[in-house]
């Protein structure tokens, strides 16, 4: 039988799933849910606290990565620790949950449109199995991967980058996996400091956190980091390793002049600061260099296909500061030895038969449109975007607070980023939320969510408490 548990929420600040995430560590805890509980359905809970299923469903989430509770499928959700494990105790993001979010305008990550993928990966699937040898039997190695690097740069072609060689490149298992192993090159000692965006990608500060690295946040403006609050926590922390988003920042879409980025560059080069570059959501027509452009002896360049081509295929790369590629690939090896064989042939038939330059063009241009789509919708109100990114940032007018925007708009079926989920934990967040271009539901639907949360913006609730 399903425990009657319900918290008193009333009066936490912040995102409701966060604080009933906080009453069921507090409530196991101190065994007011003893170890062998049944908790109420999310359905049932969300029902008495008058909060989404989705809520629910997010707390239990985070509960279950803690190792406090352990759901059963077919029996339900129950109490199995009453101290969290040891390790990450929050996933990087919520991942969708087909049972609660089905039929919604799910706006929190982007979701590429299929431009033809499925087919063309069946047809690669199947030119790659006709090649299957005994040498599939094996460990992998890096020593027949120099082809595949050599396709990344030329994936790379249109990207203002500074001179770049096959050499230079290290292969990853997607954007975060090359992060992390960046972090790995370059932290030294026992407590390292890594410097990161004030909002940012909350992969920085989960990969930068399992190196038993401190991270400390720094200051933006509309153009990102701030150069003297930089440079302040430089003097202050010595830090070693720069995040950053300098072409898009995640979130804000805030895009740096290259006058910014070579005060970055000017104070990275004083403090020895390595930088980790983060440009997965890379756009073929991006207008800028990158700001390895202006510092390859210290820009370590992270992308994927993940924004463009599939997030499925986990492949990623990094291009290395000059000469350090083998340190790089030499982190890899240690890591992974180095990418799986079907892993390896599938990206190599993908880059070398074009089919990966036509997906992106395709995927590019439907993002495009669906990002109009946001503009004329929300363009009236405090919304800023970049051509060719596939999210948009909206700043909320005066009356809304973020966690009671995102808990409405996911009433009327629209699933939103709230901006602290992209802030440090002792940090203030805007009112603001990240809009993800959604391509993979129909253009009605969006634009259907779209038209609900213009209808909700200019018309804040009365009682802030809710």
């Amino acid at each position: 039988m399903h425990t009657i548990w319900v918290p008193d929420l009333s009066g936490d600040e912040g995102p409701k799933y966060l604080s009933l995430a906080r009453a069921l560590r507090e409530a196991i805890r101190t065994a007011a849910l003893p170890q062998g509980t049944q908790l109420p359905t999310v359905r049932d809970l969300a029902y008495r606290l008058a909060v989404t299923p989705g809520t629910v469903s997010r707390a239990y989430q985070i509960a279950t990565q803690e190792g406090l509770l352990e759901a059963t499928v077919g029996r339900g959700t129950f109490v199995a620790a009453r101290r969290p494990r040891l390790g990450p105790s929050q996933s990087l993001f919520t991942d969708r949950d087909p049972g609660v979010d089905e039929g919604r305008v799910d706006l929190r990550s982007p979701q590429l449109p299929d431009v033809g993928q499925t087919a063309i990966f069946g047809d690669i699937l199947r030119k790659v199995s006709l090649d299957v040898g005994i040498e599939w039997l094996d460990y992998t190695h890096q020593n027949g991967e120099a082809p595949l690097r050599e396709a990344v740069v030329t994936w790379l072609c249109n990207r203002v980058l500074g001179p770049i060689c096959e050499d230079d490149v290290m292969l990853t298992h997607g954007g975060q996996s090359g992060i992390g192993l960046v972090l790995d090159c370059c932290l030294r000692g026992d407590r390292p400091v890594v410097l990161i965006e004030d909002l940012a990608y909350p992969g920085f500060r989960y990969a930068a956190r399992a190196a038993r690295a401190e991270v400390i946040g720094i200051e933006l403006d509309e153009e990102g980091i701030r150069p003297d609050a930089l440079e302040a926590a430089c003097k202050r922390y010595g830090a070693q390793v720069l995040c950053l988003t300098p072409s898009a920042q995640n979130p804000t879409t805030a895009r740096m002049s290259p006058e910014r980025m070579s005060q970055i560059v000017s104070i990275a080069r004083r403090y020895d600061l390595q930088i980790i570059e983060d440009e997965c959501y890379f756009y073929s027509g991006a207008p800028d260099p990158a700001l390895r452009a202006l510092a390859p002896e210290r820009v370590w360049y992270a992308g994927s296909l993940s924004k463009s081509v599939s997030a499925a295929l986990r492949f990623g790369y990094v291009i290395c500061p000059t000469g350090m590629g083998p340190t790089g690939r030499l982190a890899a090896q240690h890591a992974f030895f180095a990418l799986s064989k079907p892993l390896a042939a599938f990206a190599l038939e993908l880059f070398n038969s074009g089919a990966a330059d036509d997906i992106r063009a395709s995927v590019e241009a439907e993002f495009s449109d669906r990002l109009q789509m946001v503009i004329n919708r929300l363009g009236a109100f405090d919304l800023s975007w970049q051509k060719g990114i596939p999210f948009a940032w909206l700043r909320l007018p005066q009356g809304w607070r973020a966690y009671t925007f995102t808990r409405m708009a996911e009433e009327q079926g629209v699933l939103l980023r709230a901006a602290d989920q992209y802030a440090m934990s002792n940090g203030r967040a805007p009112n603001a939320v990240r809009l993800a271009i959604a391509g993979g539901i129909p253009r009605q639907q969006l634009d259907a969510g779209l038209a609900a949360m213009g209808y909700m913006l200019p018309r804040p609730p009365n009682d802030m408490a809710v």
